[in-house]
């Protein structure tokens, strides 16, 4: 027992033994007196301090809010490279141009692409040459001139050029080359090749200067171009293994970045790792973020603010509610000087809250700091009756 319990007991005990003489006692008028389950403070007592309480409220939530980075979305990106070793002759777009599908970036001197467009030419005429000689080959045999097997090795090397024609100019196509089209890149310049955007997008990179050399069998550490659709980006988060049940592809997300204070972007899970790290325990999840505006950036921090748990019941703070004899307990306060103990039955918890099952009404205000002292009196003032009722024993 604490000095200040017995330093109580021993004056209750005074006062009770005061009062059964006729004498009557003086009472502190700052000490507040026992009533049953409550605690009564005297009304010349102006303030309470280190005795705070809360009204109690309906529902409570748990939010997990996880760090996540933004990054391009890989599948609206693409990193463009040269099919072919040049010199860069002319840079056409810089950074932050928006461009179409098929529009030239940048033009290389190739003396590759020159050798690519030599073979489309010799294939063409092969083909043209061919398919004349396999015209001639069928009058003469229709003039019974020639056998069907000569017939039959003309249309042979008719297929034959015609199937290199073929290939010869899917290759050219391929690196945005057409041969023989009129305003065309190499017409007129063999040897002339336009890079070309494989999509529509902005260029958000550019590594490449005019005169640089380039060579396929050594790329450069970065994309001499890199493009993107930035209306829809992906965010990157690390989410603890304990915390996996809460992601499923389709679920919503919320994501707030200290760019935009008040303000909150919806995004959606596309992708859940299938391996968990095995040094951190965390698991790699993918959003998907819609940015329309493109207010958005990439490799700008955000925080993602997923809703965990929750429940409807009347919610206090967690630290309102003690536990005494086995039992759960809360201090309500009826009046300014008035704290009135009730036991509760608790339910979940959730960081910082505990749902009451029973025992609370909505309206009600419980103690949250100083209900431990007012148990400390409660718990005196037993104490001092118990030992008065062995005493008169």
């Amino acid at each position: 027992m604490t000095l200040r319990s017995l330093l109580t007991i021993v004056l209750l005990a005074t006062s009770l033994s005061l009062t059964g003489c006729g004498r009557k006692a003086e009472p502190e008028s700052e000490s507040p007196r026992v009533e049953g389950a409550a605690v009564v403070f005297p009304d010349t007592v102006k303030s309470l301090p280190g005795i705070a309480a809360e009204p109690v409220r309906r529902g409570a939530e748990r939010v997990l809010t996880l760090p996540g980075r933004l990054v391009w979305n890989e599948d609206r990106t693409v990193r463009v490279m040269s099919p072919f070793a040049g010199r860069v002759a002319e840079i056409l777009v810089q950074p932050g141009t928006t461009v179409a599908a098929g529009q030239p970036l940048a033009l290389l001197s190739s003396p590759d692409f020159g050798a690519a467009q030599a073979d489309a030419r010799k294939a063409a005429a092969d083909a043209a040459l061919a398919s004349k000689g396999l015209a001639r080959q069928r009058e003469l045999y229709g003039a019974g001139i020639v056998a069907q097997k000569d017939l039959e090795q003309a249309q042979a090397e008719a297929a034959r050029a015609s199937a290199e024609l073929q290939r010869a100019q899917a290759a050219l196509r391929q690196v945005g080359g057409e041969l023989g089209k009129p305003g065309a890149i190499g017409v007129g310049a063999p040897d002339r090749f336009a890079l070309r955007a494989p999509i529509a997008g902005l260029v958000v990179e550019r590594n490449l200067n005019p005169g640089m050399q380039l060579r396929p069998d050594q790329p450069p550490a970065a994309p001499l171009f890199l493009l993107t659709d930035p209306s829809d980006l992906w965010a990157q988060l690390d989410a603890a293994e304990a915390d996996l049940a809460l992601f499923r592809p389709g679920g919503s997300v919320t994501l707030t970045s200290t760019a935009y204070p008040g303000e909150s972007f919806p995004a959606k899970v596309v992708k859940i790792a299938d391996y968990v790290d095995p040094a951190a325990r965390s698991i790699k999840v993918r959003l998907s973020v819609p940015n329309p505006e493109r207010r958005l950036k990439a490799e700008m921090f955000v925080t993602a603010r997923i809703q965990a748990a929750g429940f409807d019941g009347i919610a206090v703070p967690a630290r309102a509610v003690f536990l005494a004899d086995n039992h759960h307990y809360v201090f309500v306060r009826v009046d300014a000087h008035r704290f009135e103990r009730r036991e509760v039955k608790v339910g979940a918890s959730l960081p910082g809250v505990t749902e009451v099952v029973s025992g609370l009404e909505p309206g009600m205000q419980v103690v949250t700091d100083g209900n431990l002292y007012l148990q400390d009196i409660l718990r005196d003032a037993s104490a001092t009756q118990a030992a008065l009722r062995q005493q008169a024993r």
